[in-house]
């Protein structure tokens, strides 16, 4: 019989973002404020990349543009875990096309393509 690991998701956003999925269960989290934004946010992927249990982050979409080389580094890594998905911001998208963007990601973690 194999043996399943449960593994964590993680969110990292703003004050709505995390206030939202920390509702739905999330327990790990990290909330960006202050005036260091890039700094805060590679801080805090750099930390739940180090945890061995976290299998999912979630992450605003306007911060991945301040770990693109983590997050390059992460998808094009030989592990499957951490899946780092970004999402919209509550002001909009950055993507011409969202649904043509996730389903790359999800073709791109998952090696297949899954029809939205």
């Amino acid at each position: 019989m194999m043996h399943i690991k449960h593994l964590d998701i993680a969110v990292i956003g703003d004050e709505e973002l995390v206030n939202a999925l920390r509702l739905a269960g999330i327990s790990k989290h990290y909330m960006i404020k202050g005036a260091d934004v890039p700094g805060n946010v590679r801080k805090a992927l750099a930390d739940l990349l180090a945890e061995p249990d976290v299998g999912i982050v979630v992450m605003l979409e306007d911060y991945a543009q301040h770990v693109e080389d983590l997050v390059t580094q992460v998808r094009k890594g030989r592990g499957i875990t951490p899946v780092i998905v970004e999402v919209p911001s509550k002001f909009g998208t950055n993507c011409p096309d969202i649904r043509e963007h996730y389903k790359a990601l999800i073709r791109e973690s998952i090696g297949f393509e899954v029809e939205i």
